[in-house]
């Protein structure tokens, strides 16, 4: 259970509150570079950690955000004409350059060089990986570019979908490092899911030495693994503190004098893996609004356009009614997520298609910000309670005058999840061992 106090301290991220600062010290991803298409296309709104922008694509092709409403009369500036270098304001003609300054104000007498007096508030954005990044802190703390695995591949070799989720960051987060949600969420009734999808992995990948499934530039938990985790559904858990977060492991019973490990990272202050190869990113747009970033990627092939197109249309896939013009899930609250009774009866444990749907219901069910302070918690949650503690300690921490450590080494983000049958039924000081250690680290680059 969660103090009101802390709760509210943890979730709210607007302009000067604690984890709005906190959060502000760090790169955020902000929407594909596509969606600024070339020099001059047209503006882009933005929300983000409860503030209005806009961006823009200038002449040179430089990508600005600055704040959304002109500094002039408050008129908005996404209805403006970006020309020249700069974006224009419809209202009067006062224009803005990439880093806020006014290049031109046809309404006021040059002589008075009012224009060098009025500045718009900007921020510094960065494309990197095919994603515009802003930094939205103060500029003398300005870090690199996080160094994540899937930043590091050929663009062959990942793909992203993005999508809205109406509810605080921090809940929706938390389902990624829930170990146990998926053996029930996220399965289907004995005999369905699994022996669809492994079949079809096997016959395209095969299995290695290393028990995962590769199959069309893809890294899967063998069937057999799996069945550890589906087996016991109550793992033992250990947690450790890292510079870049935690690193978490949930043991499932395997045979005799072994454990089948689940290796969890949490990178602060937004992004989770679960997998070798696939993890999200989770960023405020304000306090009770998400943007959820699902990142795939294969560190030795390219992903076919087959998977990519499957992730969002296929049998199975990760997110299925995505709403290209609102970028929200066509499955609401409203709605019921399109849940089908007899479906859930019949095949599918939740009547719920779509992986992302399936942990939508459950995260926005909760409500826009969720009261933690009435939750009963159990050994289950165990990293999700590390993941509180160190984010709320990290953030009171800058509030000190602590800066956090991973803002400004950006090399302590290489790392990725794992999973993996091991021998030995030791719990504590697993994570600290050579073996986890190593497959923990990331190898491209």
């Amino acid at each position: 259970m969660l103090s009101t106090k802390d709760n509210e301290l943890m979730c709210r991220v607007g302009p000067g509150t604690l984890m709005g600062n906190f959060l502000r010290r760090f790169w955020i991803p902000v929407f594909p570079s596509e969606d600024l298409p070339g020099p001059d296309s047209d503006p882009k709104e933005v929300r983000l950690l409860g503030q209005d922008l806009v961006a823009f694509r200038d002449s040179s092709g430089r990508v600005g955000l600055i704040e959304a409403l002109c500094p002039h009369r408050r008129a908005p500036l996404f209805y403006g004409r970006n020309e020249e270098h700069g974006l224009r304001c419809i209202y009067h003609g006062w224009k803005w350059d990439v880093e806020g300054r006014c290049v031109d104000m046809p309404t006021e007498p040059a002589e008075f060089n009012f224009q060098d007096k009025v500045r718009a508030e900007s921020y510094p954005t960065q494309e990197a990986a095919g994603i515009v990044w802003a930094y939205l802190g103060p500029p003398d703390k300005r870090p690199a570019l996080p160094d994540f695995e899937w930043m590091r591949v050929p663009a062959s070799h990942r793909y992203y979908i993005t999508y809205k989720q109406r509810c605080n960051f921090v809940q929706a987060m938390e389902g990624d490092i829930d170990p146990v949600h998926g053996g029930f969420l996220h399965s289907n009734l004995a005999g369905s899911r699994e022996d669809s999808i492994f079949e079809r992995i096997l016959k395209s990948g095969g299995i290695k030495d290393d028990g995962l499934v590769r199959g069309k530039g893809a890294i899967w938990e063998s069937k057999s693994n799996y069945n550890y985790v589906l087996g016991d559904h109550a793992p033992r858990y250990t947690v450790k503190d890292t510079d870049y977060g935690i690193m978490a492991a949930a043991a499932h019973k395997a045979e005799e004098g072994s454990l089948y490990w689940r290796v969890y990272q949490w990178l602060m202050p937004y992004h989770t893996m679960f997998s070798s190869v696939h993890g999200h990113l989770w960023i405020p747009i304000d306090d009770e609004n998400t943007m959820v970033w699902c990142t795939s990627w294969s560190v030795d092939d390219p992903i076919p356009e087959e998977v990519r197109w499957g992730a969002l249309h296929g049998e199975w896939p990760h997110v299925g009614t995505k709403d290209p013009a609102t970028g929200l899930l066509r499955a609401t609250r409203e709605n019921h997520f399109f849940q089908d009774k007899q479906w859930q009866r019949d095949e599918s444990y939740t009547g719920i298609r779509g992986t992302r749907e399936q942990d939508t219901a459950v995260v926005e069910g909760m409500g826009a910000l969720l009261d933690r302070s009435r939750e009963h918690l159990g050994t289950s949650d165990t990293i999700i309670i590390a993941m509180r503690r160190r984010l709320l300690n990290l953030a009171k921490a800058l509030g000190k005058g602590k800066e956090p450590v991973a803002a400004t080494k950006s090399k302590v983000y290489r790392v990725r999840a794992w999973a993996g049958r091991m021998e030995g039924d030791a719990i504590e000081g697993f994570l600290d061992t050579p073996d986890a250690k190593e497959r923990a680290v990331t190898v491209v680059g």
